[in-house]
């Protein structure tokens, strides 16, 4: 399925579609404005005419947030960057913000929820139990039964069970510095690490039977199988790993305690799998087959097999992981597991990672998908926990059936064959170390260390993206919408414009972004996990979010419009020039304790204030922004050049005090803001 390379997500959606809104607002306002300055002009002259434009069009560019397009761009490059220094790298700049938006997380088990380092801990062949000591990928622990350390040479079965794991393998045991790596899956290195604690050596099973050919691993058969035949042996011999249910149900025979053939017991095996899974261990089947061939083929497998043993390994749970997948609950995103692991283990293993919805983990293996029906398929997506040994196409519908019922779904993948669901999902997640080249291509970010914590950290930082861009909103639209105000009212009662277009492009492009970039550096706050998913649907501007901006507006409307109207009655030459610019100054100083208490400075005051025991926050970018506007401002009104370009007029010191005490109120009207709509629950 085709994918297109600009990514729509629910953020660009909505910027999309409030871009449109405003633009028809803007549109229909400036066209009223027009219609009446043209009523009100008596005689339609050039410089009445000109009058009535000055005002539209000052109207128009105080409406239009000129500074928003370059505040979200930067604020998403913060997010990339901060989800580069936890390990998550963004291939797509919005989808930043999508994985904030998440509600679903459908993720691999192996490496990403567990440590990927596999451990054989027990073994069942010739109908007996044993168990294997040691951890990791060191080669030492004994091989018990009953408890106590076995010879086994002594165990037939057990040997051919051993030797059929390290020759039927295409992975590699080294040590490097002490340390002992395997190179390749970490379930075959489990198998060579078990063969080493019995004395085997990959090297030396290799020279006594080199590999002749292999049928490697795919999903869609569950397992692999390789031939091999020493160099003045008549006979060959298949060995052959893979699920149990691949394997039991290929073979006629079993492997008793002296390592003689006989009829098999398919029941007994399969309950000493279950009780394996059970534990949450991973379990793989081992057989072999005699045959006077030298090619390999799938229908040399199909039947006449002898069972060897089963293998079960455990790769535990990551403790962070652990903590990372109860922060995504908490914040309201669902985890699910989809694995190639049996369904009684991958359920063990999403016990342990705490998955249980509604008391207990539902799980659904691939074949169950299979035969469901459309609508019963789209039920156990939402319903399920748990997907074991699920085909790669089903995952594709999986992702769908989410999507149709309006999740917002990031799926992790590693292999080739992942790539559809991974180009499907909202958000496609690769695995760095594991992954393949196609896999990262198809996906909109990349793990670089393939540990689930890392998307729960993703998905914070997204969020606090998302929350830090709603707060440029806030901030940007009551500034403009209080310049809207004053020219429209201004031309509707017939008065001078307190602001001119080319004053009002200066405070929107160059003041605006100086004060609303710091709110791009904004940390995350403590809540932004603990609150649930925004509905892809909400559009930005929300009841409360609307509210705050209109409350806001009105206080800048105010300001602008009372302080021009106040310095225009006195007895002053260029008064006209003076009352702008003390208009402006004095809402300037209103638009930074605005600022602060958006920001988390003005946040962490208030809770103080309240009697919390919180440290008020430093944020040192939102204190450059301010001294970087003050300097912007002092140049804008005492800079000859510029009063003539602005059509402004130099202040003195009283005028400076008497513009900070009229933009002073803001941080009573701002609490009042911060109460409708608290700044950390922006929506």
């Amino acid at each position: 399925m085709e994918k297109q390379t600009n990514l729509i997500t629910p953020l660009t959606r909505k910027f999309d579609k409030f871009s449109r809104q405003l633009l028809y607002i803007i549109l229909g306002v400036a066209a009223f404005t027009l219609a009446v300055g043209l009523g009100y002009a008596e005689d339609l002259t050039a410089e009445s005419i000109n009058e009535v434009f000055e005002a539209t069009i000052a109207l128009a560019v105080s409406a239009i947030p000129e500074g928003l397009p370059a505040v979200v761009t930067v604020a998403l490059a913060i997010g990339v960057s901060r989800m580069a220094s936890r390990n998550a790298i963004i291939r797509k700049l919005p989808a930043v913000e999508t994985l904030g938006s998440a509600t679903v997380i459908c993720s691999d088990k192996t490496g990403t929820l567990t440590e990927n380092q596999m451990t054989v801990q027990q073994i069942y062949a010739g109908g007996q139990p044993y168990q294997v000591l040691g951890t990791g990928y060191a080669p030492e622990g004994n091989i018990c039964r009953d408890n106590e350390a076995i010879d086994v040479d002594q165990h037939p079965s057990l040997t051919d069970c051993l030797r059929a794991g390290l020759l039927c393998n295409d992975s590699h045991l080294t040590q490097d510095e002490g340390l002992w790596k395997v190179l390749g899956d970490p379930t075959e290195g489990a198998l060579l690490v078990s063969g080493r604690k019995a004395g085997f050596t990959l090297d030396q099973l290799n020279a006594e039977l080199p590999r002749r050919d292999v049928i490697p691993f795919e999903s869609d058969y569950q397992y692999m199988a390789t031939l091999h035949r020493g160099q003045h042996r008549s006979e060959a011999t298949i060995y052959m790993k893979g699920s149990v249910e691949a394997i039991v149900s290929r073979c006629g025979e079993a492997l008793d305690a002296q390592g003689q053939p006989q009829p098999i017991d398919a029941q007994e095996i399969h309950h000493q799998a279950e009780t394996m899974a059970s534990s949450g261990l991973r379990v793989l089947a081992l057989a072999r087959k005699t045959v006077q061939q030298s090619e390999l083929d799938h229908d040399d497998v199909k039947q006449g097999l002898v069972f060897l043993g089963l293998q079960g390994m455990i790769d535990p749970p990551r403790q962070e992981a652990i903590r990372a997948v109860e922060a995504c609950k908490n914040a309201g995103i669902r985890v699910k597991m989809i694995t190639g692991d049996h369904k009684v283990t991958a359920s063990a293993i999403a016990a342990q990672m705490r998955l249980k919805r509604t008391g207990e983990v539902i799980a659904f293996t691939g074949a169950e998908l299979g035969e469901m029906a459309q609508d019963d398929f789209v039920r156990a997506a939402e319903d399920g926990v748990v997907f074991a040994r699920v085909a790669p196409e089903q995952k594709l519908r999986l992702v769908e059936a989410l999507q149709s019922q309006g999740d917002i779904v990031a799926m992790t993948g590693d292999g080739v064959n992942d790539a559809p669901a991974l180009k499907q999902a909202d958000i496609g997640v690769a695995m760095g170390q594991s992954g393949t080249e196609v896999a990262k291509e198809a996906s909109d970010m990349v793990l670089t260390d393939d540990n689930f914590a890392s998307i729960e950290a993703a998905v914070e930082e997204g969020r606090t993206v998302y929350r830090n861009l709603i707060k440029a909103i806030a901030f940007i639209l009551p500034v403009n919408g209080g310049e809207s105000m004053t020219i429209v009212i201004s031309v509707l009662l017939d008065r001078l414009l307190p602001i001119l277009s080319l004053q009002v492009l200066w405070l929107n492009m160059i003041n605006s972004i100086a004060m609303t970039v710091p709110l791009a550096f904004e940390p995350k706050s403590k809540q932004v996990m603990e609150q649930p998913p925004l509905s892809p649907d909400r559009p930005l501007l929300n009841k409360r979010l609307l509210q705050r901006i209109l409350v806001i507006s009105l206080f800048n409307w105010i300001l602008i419009f009372g302080v021009f109207e106040w310095v225009q009655g006195w007895e002053q030459e260029n008064t006209e020039a003076l009352a702008r610019t003390m208009a402006i100054q004095a809402l300037v100083f209103g638009r930074v304790f605005y600022l602060i208490s958006l920001s988390q400075i003005g946040i962490s005051l208030g809770q103080k204030l309240r009697g919390r025991a919180v440290e008020v926050a430093t944020a040192p970018v939102v204190w450059i922004g301010i001294a970087v506007t003050m300097v912007l401002q002092i140049f804008f009104s005492q800079v000859g050049f510029m009063n003539e370009l602005f059509s402004t007029a130099p202040l003195n010191l009283e005028q400076w005090g008497i513009c900070l005490l009229i933009g002073l109120p803001m941080v009573v009207v701002a609490a009042l803001a911060n109460r409708i709509d608290p700044p950390n629950q922006l929506s």
